[in-house]
């Protein structure tokens, strides 16, 4: 081998030392507050059902119900597709794997609610209800029947009702561990969160449990809720929902938008509240922004227009929440809220179809990338992350096998993980 040609270089050494020492707060505090994707499954949709109607069969009641509709108001892929507009090429996947979907796992979240969809109750009505729900968690995780996620959205930190939330939530999680121990799908909404000093109060609530129960430290996250215009900005100007993240400590999981709650606040009248509101929009852009790179995934709300009735009702409702379903995919919300068994069918008719539609593209861009093999897109370490992360989302949510995926891109599972969740520094690094 040749001598390597020596390089001409006019800063002495000690300056990139003293350069690194200076920003040593700064590499730690990115390390700290920025730590990325966790890496774990996201959910595509959180179902909301009141403590007092929840029973042991309710995730099947859900999938029978959804079945039932399909059965009722579009029995065949092209009827389906009729409705929705799928393409034929889409039609029978896109049905086949929906109908699957419903057998097998027809709700990815469940959360049991005991705010407004439960409403005010006596206090032992309230305690028994919460004792009852952690006892039907166990069970059904026991069972192996149970939601991948499962937890309660309790009262919010608000003076009127703060500590019969506390209080709910403590006979909820108590019972979880009197039944052997809290569930690895374990998830918990705090609701109509305004100022950062609530998240804050949860955190210390959990720290009070863990401590009480000798659990790990920072074991038990939560979602915070956005339902009040004060949580997006606040009266000096800030962004509110980025001091909430940092309020909670590393505990913050989700940021959920509440539909008809913030569009209320903000004197919205009620025929216009929705999703695709520019309200709406703003809200969740803001949402969007401050959980960048944080950890904490941003989910869509709801719409309450629920598939019932006549079959061109229902196929009215259902072409409203497709769309809704399909824009909010399209703006990176990869969840959303379903408030009705029927409206599962199109809520995973989207997701697959999103999924879908989009599959060998993205494996063949993702592919010309692993191998450098160029094309007529060139890729930057950033795409190839979103890339990474598109086929795992849709591998996770059940709209793509990994067989298909490992023959169309030569990748594992593995691989995708580590395109999609690279460490700090390593996409700066891979562009060189």
């Amino acid at each position: 081998m040749g001598q390597q040609e020596k390089v001409a270089t006019s800063l002495a050494s000690a300056v990139g030392e003293e350069i690194s020492a200076s920003l040593a707060p700064v590499d730690a505090e990115l390390e700290r507050r920025y730590p990325g994707d966790p890496g774990t499954r996201q959910p595509v949709h959180t179902v909301y059902v009141p403590a007092d109607v929840l029973a042991a069969g309710t995730v099947r009641s859900w999938g029978d119900r959804a079945l039932a509709a399909l059965d009722e108001h579009a029995p065949d892929a092209a009827s389906f597709a009729a409705v929705l507009g799928l393409t034929d090429d889409l039609a029978e996947s896109v049905y086949a794997r929906v109908r699957a979907k419903l057998e097998r796992e027809p709700v990815e979240d469940l959360r049991i609610d005991f705010e407004d969809g439960y409403g005010g109750r006596t206090d032992a009505e309230e305690d028994e209800a919460a004792a009852r729900a952690a006892r039907l968690t166990a069970e059904a995780y026991e069972r192996g029947t149970a939601a991948p996620c499962t937890g309660i959205r309790m009262k919010c930190m608000e003076a009127p009702v703060r500590a019969r939330g506390i209080r709910t939530l403590d006979i909820y999680l108590s019972g979880l561990m009197e039944a052997g121990g809290l569930p690895g799908g374990l998830v918990l909404t705090l609701p109509k969160v305004t100022y950062p000093e609530q998240v804050t109060a949860m955190v210390r609530i959990l720290e009070a449990f863990e401590k009480a129960r000798g659990l790990e430290a920072g074991r038990i996250g939560f979602e915070i809720q956005i339902e009040t215009s004060q949580s997006i900005l606040a009266t000096d100007g800030t962004a509110t929902v980025a001091r909430m993240i940092q309020a909670a400590e590393g505990r913050a999981t989700g940021l959920h938008y509440g539909t008809f709650d913030y569009s209320a606040c903000l004197g919205v009248s009620a025929a216009h509240q929705a999703s695709d509101h520019p309200a709406a929009d703003h809200a969740k852009a803001v949402m969007q922004v401050a959980a960048a790179g944080t950890g904490v995934r941003v989910s869509d709300g709801s719409t309450n227009v629920l598939p019932v009735g006549t079959t061109e009702k229902v196929h009215d409702a259902w072409r409203l929440h497709y769309g809704l379903t399909r824009r909010a995919l399209a703006r990176a919300y990869y969840q959303g809220w379903d408030m009705h068994p029927g409206h599962l069918p199109t809520r995973y008719a989207a997701v697959f179809a999103f999924y879908r539609e989009g599959f060998e593209q993205a494996a063949a861009r993702l592919a010309r990338y692993a191998n450098r093999t160029g094309g007529d897109v060139m890729d930057e370490p950033a795409t190839a992350k979103a890339l990474g992360g598109y086929l795992l989302r849709g591998l996770d949510c059940g709209a793509l096998g990994i067989g298909e995926v490992a023959r169309l891109t030569g990748l594992t599972r593995a691989d995708l993980e580590g395109f999609s969740a690279p460490r700090r520094g390593d996409l700066t690094a891979s562009a060189r």
